[in-house]
């Protein structure tokens, strides 16, 4: 019976969420399985991987072969390294103090690359709130400018409507006439 560690896919459309299981080779996706090793949720930011490590790895020593998904998973978790080094030291390459030295060192150094990544994630995002937010700012600010100078055209506006009806409602009063005086050529001579 050839046994495949694959992933088995539930959760709800566009939500998805799966279980590394176990099964035959010949089972379907969803169907019979032999043995659930973890969980997969790919939707989280990082993704979150619940395996458990020696089941996975005991499956391996037996002969399950993973599918593609599920390989990069099992190495992303060690379980392919440590296999790798337990096969060296069934061969005799090493003995299991030095592979598990090895692993230990391997898996140090995975923590700390996953938290600078960690760091580096939570920096990107508050940079991007803070862009977001100084844009924002500046949208505000224009659209507070609008609106004033829109306030105060409407405000001047107003007053010259205010004062063209103050003109119009006042009395209007005619200069009264000038009289020339009369010059010496208009005025007829007495003799």
């Amino acid at each position: 019976m050839p046994t495949k560690i694959r992933l088995q896919r539930r959760g709800k459309k566009g939500q998805a969420f799966y279980h590394i299981v176990i099964a035959d080779g010949r089972a379907p996706r969803d169907g019979k399985f032999i043995e659930q090793i973890g969980i997969y949720n790919p939707i989280a930011i990082p993704a979150e991987i619940e395996l458990d490590f020696d089941k996975a790895l005991d499956w391996l020593k037996k002969g399950a072969q993973p599918t593609d998904t599920v390989k990069a998973i099992l190495s992303f978790k060690g379980v392919l390294y440590k296999n790798h080094l337990l096969k060296g030291v069934q061969k005799g390459a090493m003995t299991p103090e030095q592979a598990e030295m090895k692993f230990n060192a391997w898996k140090e150094e995975k923590q700390l690359k996953l938290s600078g990544l960690k760091k580096e994630l939570e920096l990107s995002l508050k940079d991007a709130r803070k862009k977001a937010l100084e844009e924002e700012k500046k949208v505000n600010e224009a659209k507070a400018e609008a609106i004033a100078k829109k306030l105060e055209k409407a405000r001047l506006d107003e007053a010259a409507q205010a004062a063209e009806a103050a003109q119009a409602e006042a009395p209007v009063t005619e200069a009264p006439a000038t009289t020339e005086a009369p010059t010496t050529t208009d005025i007829p001579a007495q003799e």
